[in-house]
């Protein structure tokens, strides 16, 4: 099989216009799509796309815990911005030797990375 690129990734979530409100407010993503199957741009190649499992006769069964990494210029910039409307993180920004990461949720506790590989790559 041969995949393309990544073209959403679903993000379950409890309340539609909540959630859109902080993934477009809070968050600063540039919001694509609405109504029922809000959507929302995640850099150059990947939408994310939040899912009200009601919506297709399912339920919330629980957040995302693995985290989605945003690749970010500048972690430390970036986690500066995100608290300064009010996102807070899961403890330090942790350097791997390699990278640079700093987690956080979102209201239903989807849990999301800030990334930047900093050593080249073997």
């Amino acid at each position: 099989m041969q995949v393309e690129r990544t073209d959403f990734v679903s993000v379950p979530v409890t309340d539609l216009e909540r959630s859109t409100a902080w993934y477009r407010d809070t968050l600063g993503l540039e919001q694509t799509g609405e109504g029922h199957w809000p959507e929302f741009r995640l850099g150059e190649n990947a939408f994310l796309y939040l899912l009200d499992p009601t919506n297709i006769d399912q339920e919330f069964q629980g957040p995302h815990t693995a985290p989605t990494a945003l690749r970010v210029p500048d972690v430390e910039e970036a986690r500066a911005e995100l608290q300064g409307r009010g996102i807070q993180f899961h403890g330090g920004t942790f350097d791997t030797g390699v990278c640079h990461m700093a987690t956080f949720a979102d209201p239903d506790g989807n849990v999301w990375m800030l990334h930047r590989r900093y050593a080249p790559a073997d």
